[in-house]
């Protein structure tokens, strides 16, 4: 006998897509309290994209929402471009904030806040759960499986918030777009790898990231790595407190993000838009 099927609505979102090329996709389902996590999963897998989120009630009465963020293989605590394209299609499906030009998401990892301009949308960066010097041993196998040198590492730290991202920083957005990882040298290890552009650049930096052990060899856009990113070379004095980021470029996908500092509090924003709209039958 078959398992009962209900009907969900159902959002697919662009998420930091500014210009003619793509960014990156989420899959969103609303409405999704009835799903379990072994359904959301296999959806999330079936979907095959590097998030699909499930929106659902609220447990704290200062979230406007609770979102569930899967990859393929498993589940997160917390990802930028699924937060923005979430928070985007919860609107657009008729979603109503508690405070006029902001949302307050519940997730994993707590609850994070969004704010609107009338052309983006920008999460406040979550604290980070894990920061500071990389050990040494790990940091060699992050760099050999990037195919580069120890010599070419400016600079390197843990900026985990949720999904286990190890940063270095590149003295260029050509050498990271020159990467040539191997993921199975890089094993389980979530690597994120920045550099910046010279005058007349697309953006201030080129991001790549890599997460070949959660089925997602390399991620198109990345607002949880550019979060933390953010967080450590913002903090340290390393970049502007303010700057621009292109990422997906080797992917053909034109991914831009905007980081804005303000009070100690790093923002990430981009735009959202949404390309399928219907049902999803669950």
């Amino acid at each position: 006998m078959s398992a009962t099927v209900n009907e969900y609505p159902f959002s697919q979102v662009d998420v930091f897509a500014p210009g003619p090329r793509p960014g990156n996709p989420v899959a969103v389902v609303h409405d999704a309290d009835a799903l379990t996590a072994d359904q959301m999963q296999s959806f999330a897998n079936w979907t095959n994209l590097s998030e699909t989120t499930f929106l659902l009630k609220p447990t704290q009465p200062e979230a406007d929402y609770r979102l569930r963020i899967f990859t393929p293989a498993s589940e997160f605590p917390f990802a930028g471009h699924p937060t923005l394209g979430s928070a985007h299609a919860w609107l657009e499906n008729g979603g109503r904030p508690q405070r006029p030009g902001e949302l307050v998401q519940e997730c994993e990892v707590g609850l994070v806040k969004i704010s609107r301009t009338d052309s983006e949308q920008f999460f406040e960066a979550p604290p980070l759960l894990r920061s500071g010097a990389v050990e040494t041993e790990v940091l060699e196998r992050a760099v050999a499986s990037l195919g580069i040198t120890s010599e070419q590492v400016l600079d390197s730290n843990w900026v985990d918030n949720g999904p286990g991202w190890l940063g270095i920083r590149l003295a260029s957005a050509r050498q990271v777009l020159d990467l040539a990882p191997d993921f199975v040298a890089m094993g389980r290890l979530i690597v994120g790898v920045i550099g910046p552009y010279g005058n007349g650049g697309p953006a201030d930096f080129e991001v790549r990231g890599f997460l070949p052990s959660l089925g997602i060899p390399e991620d198109s856009v990345t607002g949880s790595l550019n979060a933390g990113l953010a967080q450590w070379l913002v903090g340290s004095g390393a970049v502007a407190a303010n700057y621009t980021v292109s990422q997906g470029t080797v992917l053909g996908r034109g991914g831009r993000l905007t980081i804005t500092s303000e009070g100690g509090r790093i923002w990430v924003g981009g735009t959202s838009r949404t390309v399928i709209r219907g049902s999803v039958f669950l």
